[in-house]
């Protein structure tokens, strides 16, 4: 019994390893320096970067209606940040990402014990709160917009930057 309890967790190990070399993580850790990282990855383009949690009600809302918006706007880069302040569990915030279109969004989930810290890092005003949206135009202007965001407003942001080519 035992040697077939071992050869089942051996095999079951097997798998899962050769299936996670095939492909690379789709959240990235958001640490100390992501932030800035963040902005000079994605400089001189206009950004969306959006703060949610699985444990949100509103993002569970909010997140495939980003995604649709995310589809029509290949144009404009879209980050999502997973900011929960329960335990952060990769595989529920990937299944969220996956169910709203957005697992080709570059994706983080906070990886710091010291969530006040990356939080600071961001906006030193920012209590924690989510969801919460933050659009960076081209020239590195950063307006927030806390709780839900319009899509009405999203899309005329998009335009404005757009329009600025």
């Amino acid at each position: 019994m035992r040697r077939r309890f071992a050869a089942i967790l051996g095999l079951a190990i097997l798998i899962a390893s050769a299936s996670a070399l095939g492909a690379p993580p789709a959240l990235k850790p958001f640490q100390r320096g992501t932030w800035q990282s963040l902005l000079k990855g994605h400089a001189d383009r206009p950004t969306l970067v959006h703060f949610w949690g699985v444990t949100c009600g509103p993002c569970k809302v909010e997140l495939p209606l980003l995604g649709k918006f995310a589809k029509d706007h290949p144009e404009i880069d879209v980050v999502t940040i997973s900011a929960d302040l329960v335990p952060n569990l990769p595989a529920a915030t990937q299944s969220m990402l996956d169910k709203a279109g957005l697992s080709s969004a570059e994706n983080f989930i906070f990886n710091d014990g010291f969530v006040e810290r990356l939080r600071f890092e961001i906006d030193p005003a920012w209590q924690g709160d989510i969801p919460r949206t933050m659009l960076i135009s081209r020239d590195g202007i950063i307006t927030t917009i806390e709780g839900s965001a319009e899509i009405s407003d999203l899309e005329k942001w998009s335009a404005h930057q757009l329009s600025r080519n």
